[in-house]
């Protein structure tokens, strides 16, 4: 008898549980719905408060989303806590690296940019984007030779992308190797016709 009680006690807390776990999904997909619609119409505090009513730290979604907002409304130290919790709850994860770029970048934290950067190369050594953008980092301090390195690699994969092909050569060009970027300012013409970087880099080396 003592075992049918504790059976159908069991029974009523399972179902008590599962009740309530999905009226607090309804709640929770409720509140992404409204701050959906304030986002599409620039209320970014509004879309934020909605969701912070049903917050809950050891939510993902939640916090890349109020990380995304309050990177969007302008409120960029407080936007990076949010994606530094994801990348707590998901080390993994490459999308909260490349979310928290974007208010990092925002305040000027440069270093901090790089090393979001080189943690996604870390987990995909081959991501185009990162790949890219540390490139035009290291051109942009004139380091020519690590800048090279990257787009190396991109243009490995990627032989005829343009955005590719055009810092490739001017980094080779920056280089002194202007044989190289010849060819490539060449070859970013076949991409775009009349390109005025590439045009204006054949002009600089003939």
């Amino acid at each position: 008898m003592e075992t049918l009680k504790s059976f159908i006690t069991a029974v009523i807390i399972i179902g008590f549980t599962i009740s309530n776990y999905a009226q607090n999904n309804d709640i929770v997909i409720e509140a992404f719905k409204k701050s959906h619609q304030f986002e599409k119409e620039g209320e970014y505090t509004e879309a934020i408060n909605v969701l912070k009513k049903v917050y809950d730290e050891e939510s993902y979604e939640i916090n890349l989303r109020l990380g995304w907002l309050n990177y969007m409304s302008g409120r960029f130290s407080e936007s990076v806590p949010y994606y530094q919790k994801c990348i707590q709850l998901k080390p993994l994860s490459i999308e909260a690296k490349f979310g928290i770029i974007n208010p990092t970048a925002a305040m000027g934290n440069w270093t901090q940019v790089e090393s979001s950067y080189n943690e996604i190369l870390e987990l995909d050594p081959e991501n185009s984007l990162a790949l890219y953008r540390l490139g035009s980092i290291y051109y942009g301090k004139e380091d020519y030779t690590t800048a090279s390195k990257y787009f190396q690699q991109l243009l490995n994969h990627y032989p005829f992308d343009y955005d590719s092909i055009i810092m490739s050569a001017w980094t080779y060009y920056q280089l002194g190797e202007l044989r190289k970027a010849k060819v490539l300012f060449v070859k970013a013409l076949l991409y775009s016709p009349d390109d005025k970087s590439a045009t204006e880099g054949l002009g600089l080396i003939e």
